[in-house]
Formats: structure tokens, sequence, C-alpha cells
């Protein structure tokens, strides 16, 4: 993000309060905000100058241009490689990458070909997202990736063929109930699957640990806002408990996530196909299923997201010991935890 670009001053975090939910939820929004995506590389350029401008004191105040042109770097360039994420994996286009394997997943009357298929197709994207946006600290090998891909789809396809034989047997339910149980199994495959492959695809984080920085003062970001202070804030080492803390939440707000867009949809589109209207016109279902998804992963997305801080922070004496005493202000540190 703006961190890699030229420059001592640091720039402030967000428009928004992100020490509150609220604050995040709005932040996250602009992240994932699908608009970015259509920006060419000479606005990337002219974002990352203008911000660059800024760093380097030639601009004495932030600005809506500027603040436009961090919501364009933040929601393109990865916060600790400082390069693009590829365009299909950024999280401003997650919605749309994820529209297409949703709706097949959700697809009434899948047989066990159509759910081991789109199953795979699901994790395949859960697998290039999470690699695409994890810490880059700690990153994972080509063999590791494999592995891991391996697994997900393999846990995935299980849980959703294998609650895809139980459902019809469930002969003490009644119709209606069977029905919505059968509409519900994506979202238990995706649910169990998703936060699977956080911790498959982010494993080495745990095992190696990650990045920390010690938390600045007031009075040392504001020298560093007046460009008193060239040099970066070096990471005081690797950390596993942080790295665990932050694979867990990145999990956690992937089943947030998943947790609408998978049953919201279906459980409306039960309602509608049982009125007269969606029954004359049959050929509506799959646009309104597309809709029902596009709309419910729009609000879902920046909700999940701001559940847990992008930039982690947390008292030294929480992580090893080896960390003790040598935290940043209030004997705190901090973290890129991965989107």
């Amino acid at each position: 993000m703006s961190a890699s670009l030229p420059g001592s001053r640091d720039l402030p975090a967000s428009p928004y309060d992100l020490k509150t939910y609220w604050g995040r939820v709005r932040h996250a929004a602009d992240l994932s905000d699908p608009r970015t995506m259509f920006v060419s590389s000479a606005g990337l350029e002219n974002a990352k100058n203008l911000i660059a401008s800024y760093k380097q004191n030639r601009i004495p105040a932030m600005t809506p241009e500027l603040w436009s042109a961090k919501k364009i770097v933040d929601a393109t360039l990865h916060p600790d490689t400082g390069m693009p994420v590829f365009l299909p994996f950024r999280m401003s286009c997650y919605v749309l990458s994820n529209l297409v394997v949703t709706a097949g997943m959700l697809t009434p009357g899948l047989k066990t070909t159509g759910t081991v298929l789109w199953q795979i197709g699901n994790q395949s994207l859960n697998v290039a997202v999470n690699n695409a946006n994890a810490n880059k600290s700690t990153p994972l090998s080509m063999s590791q990736i494999g592995k891991s891909y391996l697994l997900a789809v393999s846990a995935s396809c299980s849980v959703a063929v294998g609650l895809n034989a139980l459902v019809p047997r469930l002969k003490s339910i009644s119709p209606n109930t069977r029905l919505i149980l059968s509409r519900l199994v994506p979202f238990a495959a995706v649910a169990s699957a998703s936060a699977l492959n956080v911790f498959l695809m982010r494993g080495n984080e745990i095992r190696h640990g990650i990045d920390i920085y010690p938390v600045l003062s007031e009075a040392e970001r504001a020298k560093r806002e007046l460009g008193e202070h060239a040099e970066p804030v070096q990471s005081i080492g690797k950390s596993k408990k942080a790295a665990t803390l932050a694979v867990g939440e990145t999990a956690i707000s992937r089943v947030l996530n998943a947790t609408p867009i998978m049953v919201l949809p279906p459980l409306i589109l039960v309602r509608l196909e049982k009125t007269d209207w969606l029954r004359a016109r049959p050929r509506m279902v799959l646009p309104i299923n597309l809709a029902l998804i596009l709309g419910t992963s729009l609000f879902a997305l920046p909700l999940a997201l701001a559940a847990f801080p992008a930039r982690q922070a947390i008292n030294v004496k929480s992580l090893e010991e080896e960390f003790h005493g040598r935290g940043g202000d209030l004997g705190m540190v901090e973290f890129n935890r991965g989107m």
C-alpha cells in the first residue's frame, strides 16, 4: 500500500475511525469498492505520485483528491509487497469473482457431479484469494500451496456430498424442512472449508511467525507526519502467536462473509418459488438468484472484513517471551492481519 511509496511522512490510516466497528466497515467498503477495478495503469500511477508528494512534504495536508488516491492505492497494492494484487483476487473484485461460483453452488437440484465441480471451483478461488491477500512476510512455496489446495478441496467436497446424501434420509422431518436443509448444504460446506482453507493456505505463517512492529506514540507519529524521521519502522521479529491470531481472525471473517451469502438467497428463493408469479416464469429463477447473491454479497463483504482491524495491535505481553519489554507505545506492537 502507501507505506511502500517514497517519502518519510506517514499518511493517516483512514478518513474513518478504525477503532470503531462502523469506521472499519466504511473503510472496508472503500477497499472492496468495485469501482476501483476500473482505474487504469495511468490512474494508479497518478494516485501513487500524489501520495508520494504528500509523503515528501510537497503537499501540506490531506485533501479529497489525496483520500481518493489513497483509496485506489490501498485497494490495488498489497500492504507488504507494494505490488498490485492480481485483479480477479483483489477484495474490490471479490464479489464479482465469487458471484459465479456462489450461484453455481446454490443452484437448486444439483447432482453429485455438479456439487463436486462447483466446490472445486469455489475452493480454487478461495486458495487464490487467500494466497494473494495473505501476510507476505512468510510466503508459501508452490508445493505447500498445492498440498493445501488439495486438502481444502477434499474437505469441502466431502462435507457437501456427505450432507447431500444425508438430508434425503431424514424421514422424520417435513418435506418443506427437508427442502430448506438441502438448500443450506452449500453453506455448511463453504463455511467449514473456507475456514480450513485459510488455515491451510496460511499455515506457514503460524509455523514460522509474521513480522511485528512497535506501535508509535502520538509524539512519534506527529514527527513522522512532519517528515522528521526518514527511516521506516523496523520489525522486531517474527511472532507465531501473532500469526495464529491473524490467521484465526481471517478465518472467522471468511465464515462471517459466507453466512449471509449462502443462507439468505436460498431461503428467500425457496419462498419466491412458491409464488404464482415465479411458477409462471421459471426462466426468472436464475437471474433472481444472481440478483439476491449479488445484493447480499455487496453488503456482507465490508461487514465481514471489518470484524477485525486489518492492522492489528496487541500488547507485547500476549506474545512470546522474547518480545516482552520490546513493544512500542504502552507496550503495544502491531502487524498486518491480511485480508
